[in-house]
């Protein structure tokens, strides 16, 4: 598996996640979306994460919940650091 392989994966591995985030905060906006199958599957996988963030950063006004946007800026910060530290570790090696 080369470099750019390894890095694609992961960086596809956190698009899919950032898109799992937006899908199941979009649902909160649909009666009953969250309670279907679907909902359910992508609630199993997004809620671990998030819910971190829903305990440090309380809503806006009691309504608006800003923990899944700061939760996507961490999301995408920790992997452009992956990322980086996998290539910094690859450089050790091809060097």
């Amino acid at each position: 598996m080369s470099l750019d392989q390894i890095i694609g994966f992961i960086s596809n591995l956190v698009t899919i996640y950032m898109y799992l985030i937006i899908a199941y905060v979009l649902m909160s906006w649909l009666p009953n979306a969250r309670e279907s199958t679907i909902g359910v599957l992508i609630g199993k996988l997004v809620e671990p994460y998030l819910s971190p963030f829903r305990k440090l950063i309380p809503p806006i006004g009691g309504m608006l919940d800003i923990s899944p946007f700061i939760a996507l800026l961490a999301l995408r910060f920790v992997g452009q650091g992956i990322i980086a530290i996998v290539e910094m570790i690859a450089g050790l090696f091809i060097s």
